[in-house]
């Protein structure tokens, strides 16, 4: 089992960054594949980014260029980081683990907005 706990949402202008955070409870090393997820109000949770095991990345069309996923073997923990921020952007941001099973934190909203 997997716990994931995200942090770093808030409230960014348009153009702006912020950093998400995701501690998960036990080595990502192990975790076949993890990545963030977003949820619009009225729309579909959809992939943002992942990062596989072995440290390979991909993005949706709309993330690349702009966020970055990473990770911290260490600490456990998978950051997005988000620049050049748009209204668009706006959603709750999900951390996801493929552990067997996905396991899924609570969210952070993030918002975009003048």
């Amino acid at each position: 089992q997997v716990q994931l706990v995200e942090s770093g949402g808030g409230l960014v202008q348009p153009g702006g960054s912020l950093r998400l955070s995701c501690a998960a409870s036990r080595s990502i090393f192990s975790i076949n594949v993890m990545g963030w997820y977003r949820q619009a109000p009225g729309n579909q949770r959809e992939l943002v980014a992942g990062i596989t095991k072995g440290g390979n990345t991909n993005y949706a069309d709309s993330a690349k260029g702009r966020f970055t996923i990473s990770r911290d073997i260490a600490k456990n923990t998978v950051y997005l980081q988000m620049s050049s921020l748009k209204p668009e952007d706006t959603a709750v941001y999900y951390c996801n683990a493929h552990y067997g099973v996905d396991y899924w934190g609570k969210g952070t909203l993030v918002t975009v907005s003048s």
